[in-house]
């Protein structure tokens, strides 16, 4: 049998409560008993056990990071941020999917689990009008945001209307004027990235006097399969687009890839451009403008973990800058050149 303490109590001549005490840095314990305490535990080889502190402390050790995915590349590089933070702070986690909002079947009350499991949450883009994240909220524990903001709740995101912006006016600047979009879904209850996105294409659209055409949006879902999917039902259209901007990169590379199955060269026959900076944008030559994903993570990590010390002050949000980087697949508008059916080939 191990080492217990009430054996280091013994040896220490002091109660089992004072060795607690000592060994977990609490007060109310004189520094010669804390440090004869410690010598004896040491020599011992006792180690507390962290459930044992962690319940007599009245914390749990353990952080709730709530998202509506797990596979897609944004959220698992956010976690990645995360995690190191939480590792270092000797912190669990505690992944819970949340589901997406779209589908009810795949959905079931969180909030009621994380009660008392958790001494804080990490909420990673849950869409502002989701009936969720107010239930979240209401559990008054410390709360942090990732690409989301709510009053009340510090949060880290960018500027994704500036980040469309961005994009939008690189292809216009390049000469497009026929610019089409994929955005994710026809939601009622879009994420907050997806909504500024488009209101920032519409934006820099707007502000050179190009008239967006309804005509040249085709939805992908933010997968590569819906992104390639979009692009070859833009590429059907009677005049179809010369360049087109994809709310995520992983859209853009479905976008690529039909282009490539028609024939057409990115960039040359047609521009694309995307947002995330995904790991794979340099491989695949994909022009983008780079959010700082792991770095999102490791700020409301930290923010999460400040609340932790500091009680009710709230560090204040926090708003990441991004950067457009040009790679080969935007190019100057193409001059007469028509868009071959996949069918004519």
């Amino acid at each position: 049998m191990g080492i217990t303490i009430r054996d280091v109590a013994e040896a220490s001549g002091v109660s089992t409560a004072t060795v607690s005490r000592a060994l977990r840095g609490l007060p109310n314990v004189d520094e010669r008993t804390r440090a004869r305490v410690q010598r004896i535990a040491g020599e011992l080889d006792y180690v507390i056990s962290p459930s044992a502190s962690r319940l007599a402390s009245g914390r749990t050790g353990s952080i709730a990071v709530v998202t509506p995915y797990i596979a897609r590349w944004f959220f698992s590089t956010v976690l990645s941020g995360v995690e190191g933070v939480l590792h270092t702070a000797d912190m669990d986690l505690l992944l819970t999917c949340i589901g997406d909002h779209s589908n009810s079947r795949q959905r079931s009350p969180v909030a009621a689990r994380l009660r008392r499991r958790v001494d804080g949450m990490l909420i990673i883009a849950v869409p502002p009008a989701d009936p969720q994240l107010q239930d979240l909220i209401a559990l008054s524990m410390p709360t942090s945001m990732i690409g989301l903001t709510t009053a009340s709740v510090p949060s880290v995101t960018i500027d994704d209307v500036a980040a469309a912006r961005l994009a939008t006016q690189h292809l216009i600047n390049l000469g497009h004027t026929r610019i089409g979009t994929i955005p994710g879904s026809p939601s009622q209850t879009p994420f907050t990235a997806e909504f500024d996105r488009e209101a920032g294409f519409a934006q820099a659209m707007s502000e050179a006097n190009i008239q967006v055409d309804p005509m040249l949006e085709a939805y992908g879902h933010f997968s590569i399969e819906g992104g390639e999917a979009a692009m070859t039902a833009l590429l059907t259209q009677v005049q179809p687009p010369t360049a087109v901007f994809a709310l995520s990169d992983e859209m853009a590379f479905g976008a690529l890839r039909a282009l490539r199955a028609h024939d057409l060269r990115p960039g040359i026959d047609v521009s694309v451009v995307g947002v995330d900076g995904h790991d794979m944008a340099e491989y695949l030559g994909l022009t983008t403008v780079v959010q700082p994903v792991v770095e999102l993570g490791r700020i409301a990590a930290e923010s999460l973990l400040a609340q932790m010390r500091e009680g009710a002050a709230q560090p204040e949000s926090t708003q990441v800058a991004t950067q457009l980087v040009v790679r080969e697949s935007t190019g100057p508008v193409a001059r007469h050149r028509s868009v071959p059916s996949k069918d004519a080939r």
